[in-house]
């Protein structure tokens, strides 16, 4: 995503790889540049700055066109803020449901959060920063302010932080104190 981010992260390893940007606004020119350079042979590596590749991630698309041309993608496990979330959230993990990131508004956000009160399962969303408060001042509503709830934010790196309580709670307090970075939000 970040060619900046990557190149610091590949130099801590020793590695030098020429490195193309990949990401939500690419076009689709740059997914067939890197099908054509998959197709004459070359290794590709999908590397995001955070999280999973292709987890709420442009990179689904191009994993998925790569096996249309016969490649054969190879996991490399890294870090997760799905599961990192849920196993520091103290709530059940056994099932979950996630929902990604939520619409900004209308009728698809409303069926989303409608689907988190229904859920007999702990939901697991990805948020902005800036719109988490809203989004749990919404599932609130839907879900009745009690729901028990956790936000986790920056996982994994220096300034990780785990709030949990009630949806009003946490909506009351990322209201006061927004948050910064990448953040999970979880509904039990």
């Amino acid at each position: 995503e970040d060619t900046r981010r990557a190149r610091v992260l590949l130099g801590r390893v020793g590695a030098r790889p020429e490195v193309l940007s990949y990401h939500a606004h690419s076009p689709p020119a740059r997914t067939e540049e890197l099908l054509r350079r998959l197709a004459g042979g070359d290794d590709l590596v999908l590397l995001t700055d955070a999280g999973t590749p292709a987890v709420s991630d442009p990179g689904a698309v191009l994993v998925r066109r790569a096996r249309e041309i016969g490649a054969t993608p190879v996991a490399v496990p890294g870090p997760s803020a799905v599961t990192a979330a849920l196993s520091i959230s103290g709530l059940p993990a056994d099932r979950y449901s996630f929902l990604g990131f939520p619409p900004r508004k209308g009728a698809g956000r409303r069926r989303l959060l409608e689907t988190a009160a229904a859920s007999a399962w702990t939901v697991v969303w990805f948020e902005a920063a800036a719109r988490v408060a809203r989004l749990l001042e919404d599932l609130a509503a839907v879900c009745g302010g009690d729901r028990e709830g956790a936000v986790a934010r920056e996982l994994t790196k220096v300034h990780e932080e785990l709030t949990s309580g009630t949806l009003d709670d946490l909506a009351a307090h990322f209201r006061r104190h927004p948050p910064r970075g990448e953040v999970t939000v979880l509904v039990a």
